[in-house]
């Protein structure tokens, strides 16, 4: 393929839209969940691991992030916080063993020396790739190869978790049946919808400006979560729009991927994908936990336990028939923790791991 950094932006913003349109259109029609984060996910990679030299603005994607937790905080109710208060020692018990597995992975890699320095501590945690990244720099880890981890990490989890919903909803359809067509395109209130944006967008600046990690997505959580739940906020999001958020993250994720990342964490990438794998597995033996102790069906077990991100697992679960709620809350519940105390466990680990 030719080096796609010789060609014009215009040009490759035109290959990027383009694509993403047709490879979307193609998953979405093959009945993939979340095809508009998956598709446009798939041409970034492909352009950035060929010199695209093109990037989503930083205000696109705090902004799509602001979107996603009015969508996340409006899907929470009064009674998936009662559940979680009622619930909450599972909640953290399962969250902190991900914590501990994703930790001991990373240190594994550090003593192997298969990544320089502590990289492998701080690219291995579950969630908060961009507050990971941060704190890495901060410590004097490579962000690059730390950045590569996380979203290699991200990047299998999406792939991974939309396989098993389609595996899962495709399988579970009775004879005959067929999966129900989204209405992209439905009526909408638009004082509703305006007000929404301007709540999102305002709680994501004062996030942003206050430096709270993932403040673009985390405050927005949490706003719109109280107004909705207190009746002060009626959240509408038409699909239409969440489809543009959606492919708006997949870019952001995909275009990280460089060739320069790729050179410099090429010799490693087949452990990488070992340890990914690795903690893919143990979460997924965690829902077999609550399948069998606790009666979750297996999808929503599955997508719950799912070493995240935050966002992109909410966005396939918000295109499968699942229990939404408690999986926002197990991943929610993951995202809090791994900003309150990732950082300070990979520091800790990173005191008894050997320098290079």
């Amino acid at each position: 393929m030719k080096r796609l950094g010789k060609l014009p932006d215009a040009a490759q913003w035109a290959i990027l839209l383009g694509s993403s349109v047709i490879v979307g259109i193609v998953l979405h029609q093959a009945h993939i969940p979340a095809a508009l984060l998956l598709g446009p996910m798939i041409v970034g990679i492909v352009m950035g691991t060929n010199s695209a030299t093109i990037r989503i603005p930083k205000i696109g994607f705090l902004s799509a992030q602001s979107v996603l937790g009015a969508m996340i905080g409006g899907s929470m109710t009064a009674a998936i916080i009662t559940s979680f208060t009622d619930d909450w020692p599972l909640v953290i018990g399962i969250t902190f063993l991900t914590l501990l597995a994703s930790s001991f992975l990373g240190w594994i890699l550090c003593i192997r020396r298969v990544l320089p320095g502590t990289v492998g501590i701080w690219g291995s945690s579950p969630g908060a790739a961009s507050a990971m990244v941060i704190m890495a720099e901060a410590f004097g880890a490579d962000a690059r190869l730390v950045a590569f981890m996380q979203y290699v990490r991200v990047v299998c989890v999406v792939t991974v978790a939309s396989m098993v919903a389609n595996f899962w909803v495709t399988s579970s359809l009775p004879p005959g049946a067929t999966v129900p067509v989204h209405e992209w395109f439905p009526a909408f209130d638009l004082g509703n919808f305006g007000l929404t944006l301007l709540v999102a967008g305002a709680a994501a600046t004062i996030g942003v400006l206050l430096r709270i990690p993932s403040g673009a997505l985390l405050l927005p959580i949490i706003v719109v979560m109280v107004l909705h739940i207190n009746g002060w906020l009626d959240v509408e999001l038409p699909e239409w729009f969440l489809g543009l958020t959606y492919a708006m993250i997949g870019w952001s994720i995909g275009l990280k991927f460089t060739p320069s990342v790729l050179h410099h964490a090429a010799h490693a990438l087949p452990k990488i994908l070992l340890s990914i794998v690795v903690l893919i597995g143990f979460c997924a033996g965690i829902s077999v936990f609550l399948v069998h102790y606790l009666g979750v069906d297996p999808l929503t077990a599955y997508l719950a336990t799912s070493p995240g991100g935050l966002d992109s697992v909410a966005i396939i679960a918000a295109s499968t028939h699942v229990d939404l709620p408690f999986i926002l809350v197990m991943q929610s519940a993951r995202f809090f923790m791994v900003l309150l105390i990732g950082p300070p466990l990979a520091k800790a680990v990173a005191r008894f791991t050997p320098q290079s």
